[in-house]
């Protein structure tokens, strides 16, 4: 038997699932904000600036932008991605070499994991090669994280570039790097972007978008149910697919060829949407309601 999922994609004729919050390179939209954080990304690693710094709100594209990133790096680029890295500076060290496919066994010792890690950026730089770290979720890490970081870039000599540090991560990260504590380290910030959430326009080319990419032939969401979604979601992109996902099985089970405002509103009124993961995304939702109970 086929699975719900099977039904849903056949239903409307897509070769895939069109709104999966799981990050796709292939799906991504170039948005403006998009396009300029990606310039960005580019702009840091071609001129080799010491820290690269990307945040914006949970869901944003950050980490689809990255993805892409990894598919565009040559050869003469090592990556080392690190997603929510925590702990001491020993600890963060065995995580960077575990990046790059370093031993760092537990029980070596600071001074050990450093020497090692400094040995190996002079081998890449003598072969050719130059080194980025990718920091995912870095709003997690401690002040004191981000300033080993910054002792890391000391590495670097004269016009010589061993190492590239590119930070990703929600808005406290930004703050955090703001804090006067932290001056050091933003001032060899050299690349830095905000993404912002999506307005009604670019939202509706967003969806349509996603649709076309999984084969969509004719429109399925009506512009009515877009700006509903708009209002439910705050142009956050993984809400926006959270909710457009769910309409489309709604759509489904009222076996209805397109999305519109009313199949987008049961699913806000069933309580199966859960925008939790911004707050001011949360704050639309109650307004939206708030305005629906007056009318």
């Amino acid at each position: 038997m086929n699975s719900t999922l099977d039904i849903y994609t056949a239903y409307f004729k897509l070769s895939e699932r069109p709104f999966s919050l799981v990050p796709d390179p292939d799906f991504l939209f170039w948005s403006d904000q998009h396009k300029r954080a990606y310039a960005m990304l580019e702009y840091g690693i071609m001129t080799r600036a010491p820290i690269t710094l990307i945040t914006g709100e949970v869901g944003a594209g950050k980490t689809t932008l990255l993805h892409h990133l990894l598919r565009s790096i040559g050869e003469d680029v090592r990556i080392g991605l690190i997603a929510n890295a925590h702990g001491d500076r020993g600890e963060l060290l065995r995580w960077v070499l575990q990046s790059l496919d370093q031993p760092a066994g537990a029980q070596d010792s600071y001074v050990d994991l450093f020497g090692r890690f400094q040995t190996f950026l002079i081998a890449e730089y003598a072969a050719g090669r130059r080194v980025i770290l990718i920091f995912d979720e870095a709003q997690n890490m401690s002040r004191e994280s981000l300033e080993e970081l910054r002792m890391f870039t000391n590495i670097n000599a004269n016009k010589d570039e061993l190492l590239q540090l590119v930070l990703v991560g929600q808005p406290e990260l930004r703050d955090m790097i703001h804090r006067p504590d932290l001056r050091q380290f933003a001032q060899r910030v050299s690349s830095a972007f905000h993404l912002s959430t999506m307005d009604a326009d670019t939202v509706q080319k967003y969806i349509i978008h996603r649709l076309m990419v999984a084969g969509a032939k004719t429109e399925i969401f009506t512009p009515e149910a877009c700006v509903l979604i708009v209002a439910a979601t705050g142009g956050v992109p993984r809400l926006i697919n959270q909710l457009c996902d769910l309409a489309m099985v709604y759509a489904f089970t009222r076996d209805e060829q397109k999305v519109t405002a009313v199949t987008v509103q049961q699913v806000l009124d069933d309580g199966v949407f859960f925008p939790s993961q911004t707050t001011a995304a949360v704050l639309v939702l109650e307004q939206h309601q708030k305005i629906k109970a007056d009318e």
